[in-house]
């Protein structure tokens, strides 16, 4: 690929949405509702890049890939599983690293671009 991609999601070239819930067994409260819209995945299907929307809601999590986050809107509190707490909001970027866990919660529809880095599989012996 040698082209530029331009993240949309609207229009001719978007991706086509992907929506979807969090696993029930993960949601703390509200209804954390997503919309996806990939725009890219490479490096052997470990990396991935797009644009992610979530309605309010909080969702534990427990990261073994590696993501950068930038907030195109809305607002969102992380928590560590030891209490450490970060608020994002428009304009942010941060990046999550693998083994973090705790728990995302959107406090006002949010939308952000992301790139994701899964982990490595090891291969057979």
């Amino acid at each position: 690929m040698s082209d530029i991609i331009i993240m949309k999601t609207t229009g001719r070239k978007a991706p086509k949405v992907e929506k979807g819930a969090p696993d029930p067994a993960k949601l703390v409260k509200g209804k954390g509702l997503t919309k996806t819209w990939n725009h890219f995945t490479g490096e052997d299907g470990r990396l991935f890049c797009g644009i992610w929307e979530q309605t309010p809601g909080q969702v534990k999590c427990a990261y073994t890939e590696w993501e950068f986050c930038h907030i195109i809107s809305g607002e969102a509190v992380l928590r560590s599983e030891t209490g450490k707490k970060w608020r994002v909001k428009k304009g942010d970027g941060f990046i999550i690293p693998a083994g973090f866990k705790g728990s995302w919660e959107t406090v006002k529809t949010l939308r952000k671009h992301y790139v994701i880095l899964m982990p490595k599989t090891s291969s057979p012996a």
